[in-house]
């Protein structure tokens, strides 16, 4: 029996996932800019929970945005990228 006929990669996208990376990456994205733009004009009476809230921004943000990256390049066929990389919801 040979074992290397059976495994085959699905490289279809998967769209729920890609979806949901984007919609979070945009809704990051513009918690981001408010929260910088409050830091910066000291909304809440000071800097600290202006600054707090966009490092927490900016931690969040990373994720979201690696994984719109790799559904990008698996789209273009970059060469080591692939929807199989993409985690399931």
């Amino acid at each position: 029996m040979m074992m290397e006929d059976s495994y085959t990669v699905n490289n279809k996208p998967p769209i729920k996932e890609i979806a949901l990376a984007l919609a979070l990456l945009v809704t990051d994205t513009l918690g981001l800019v408010i929260v910088i733009l409050m830091a910066y004009n000291h909304a809440s009476g000071d800097k600290a929970h202006g600054l707090f809230f966009a490092i927490l921004g900016g931690i969040l943000f990373l994720p979201r945005f690696y994984y719109t990256q790799i559904a990008y390049y698996a789209y273009k066929g970059y060469k080591g990228f692939s929807f199989s990389n993409i985690p399931l919801v």
